[in-house]
Formats: C-alpha cells, sequence, structure tokens
C-alpha cells in the first residue's frame, strides 16, 4: 500500500463525493481587468472634523490614483442596531455598499481602548449571511486608526479579529496615527510623514491583493463542512437574528 493509499485510508469520516483536492485551474487568472477595484471605506467618528473620516478620504485619495473605485460610507443617521427595521434607508444603503465592494478599508478612532462604537455599529448591522450568502466573504481588508495620544494598536488588533470573524481577508499591512490632530492641516489634508507614508503602502497592498484575489474569492473560501449543508442549513446556522 502506498503512502497516498495509506492516507485514504485513514479518512473513513470524510464524504469523498465531496473532499476536494487544490484545482490549480481555479486559481489561474484568466478574465481581463473588466473594472475597477471595488473599495469601500468605512470610518467611526460622526464630529464634524472627525479623523478616521480624513483619513479614510486620504486613502481614497490615493486608492483613485491607484486605479480602484472608491465609496465613503457616512455613518451619520445610521439607527443602532436592532433598533430600526432592515429597510431603514441608512441600512439597506450600507448593505448595498457591502455587497458592491470587492475590498474594505475600516477606520476607527481608538474610544476607551476600543474601537469606537459609531464604527462597531456599522459592523452589527451587516449580517453574517442574507440568505446563505456572507456579504463580506472573501473580501480583502486594510485597517486603520487614529489616536488622540501616543501611538496604540488596540483598534487595528481589535479589527483584524472582527474581519477574521467576518471572513476577510485581511492584508499584513495596517497604519495607527498617533496624536492625529497633529498630521492633518487646516484643509483636512494628511502633512508629509512616516505615518502618511504607512498610509500609502496600505493602499497599494490592499489594491494589489484585492486585483489578486478576487476573481477567486469564492473558491478560496468554499468549505468542505458547508458543501455538506444544504443552504436552507447554512442560512438557519449562520442566521444571528434570533440571538
Amino acid at each position: 500500500m502506498t503512502t497516498r493509499d495509506t492516507h485514504q485510508a485513514e479518512l473513513p469520516n470524510v464524504d469523498s463525493e465531496l473532499f476536494a483536492l487544490p484545482d490549480l485551474e481555479r486559481l489561474e487568472t484568466t478574465r481581463a481587468l473588466s473594472h475597477p477595484p471595488r473599495i469601500l471605506l468605512l470610518h467611526g467618528s460622526n464630529r464634524e472634523r472627525s479623523f478616521s473620516r480624513l483619513l479614510v478620504e486620504e486613502a481614497s485619495r490615493l486608492l483613485l490614483q491607484l486605479g480602484a473605485d472608491t465609496h465613503i460610507f457616512d455613518p451619520s443617521g445610521l439607527p443602532l442596531p436592532d433598533d430600526a427595521p432592515d429597510s431603514h434607508p441608512k441600512v439597506m444603503e450600507l448593505r448595498e455598499l457591502m455587497a458592491w465592494s470587492e475590498g474594505q478599508v475600516w477606520c476607527s478612532p481608538e474610544r476607551h481602548g476600543s474601537m469606537s462604537a459609531v464604527f462597531k455599529a456599522q459592523i452589527d448591522w451587516v449580517p453574517l449571511s442574507i440568505g446563505a450568502v456572507r456579504p463580506t466573504q472573501g473580501k480583502t481588508l486594510a485597517v486603520m486608526q487614529v489616536c488622540g495620544g501616543s501611538q496604540s494598536f488596540n483598534v487595528v488588533n481589535q479589527l483584524r479579529l472582527l474581519g477574521r470573524w467576518m471572513r476577510m481577508f485581511t492584508i499584513p499591512n495596517q497604519s495607527s496615527v498617533p496624536k492625529a490632530f497633529l498630521e492633518f492641516d487646516e484643509a483636512g489634508r494628511m502633512r508629509p510623514s512616516p505615518f502618511y507614508e504607512r498610509v500609502v503602502d496600505v493602499m497599494e497592498e490592499l489594491v494589489k491583493f484585492t486585483l489578486l484575489l478576487r476573481e477567486h474569492s469564492d473558491y478560496l473560501v468554499d468549505r468542505y463542512s458547508e458543501r455538506r449543508e444544504s443552504a436552507e442549513q447554512l442560512s438557519a446556522r449562520v442566521n444571528q437574528q434570533q440571538i
């Protein structure tokens, strides 16, 4: 008996018809660039001079220059989770943008050592599934935070965990801007600095990963356990409305 035969014999609990070996043909890039990468940017403050908003605006300018199509969601007017029906206009706008996007940028200020409630409410309005479709699954993600004092990584670390929960591909690079009030001029533009250059690095990386993964995202997150479930069973398991 060969080593391969031995390994196959040791998987009596696996459904061989649903167990799939990696398919290299499905990982090849065959389609031309039919449209620019679609990037949704979220920020976490409704203040008139919001540094998380100014940072995503700067990120959006960079993304546009890199050839992406961007949209910044304005969280002002978004109700608290479960405090309005799903048909609320802001909720519908957010969910439509989630579906439209191929990659996302999340940026929150640090409030009491954590992401802001304004930011978390946006994610909490996004269901884990709509039917059996996860609206964020397989999308790329870049995380950033702004700090009122010294540099911290509390928020970006939390955003990474949140991105994993939403089944997103979070890129390796990230941005944390300390004393953000010193990094923007009166016109709201970010001043030249190593912190600005890090934002450039993050946006370059996000576009590259989005171009690399977007064509294959459905295949890369295809799971054996979920292939064994019907769409109805999957929807019932991941639907969080009863919790």
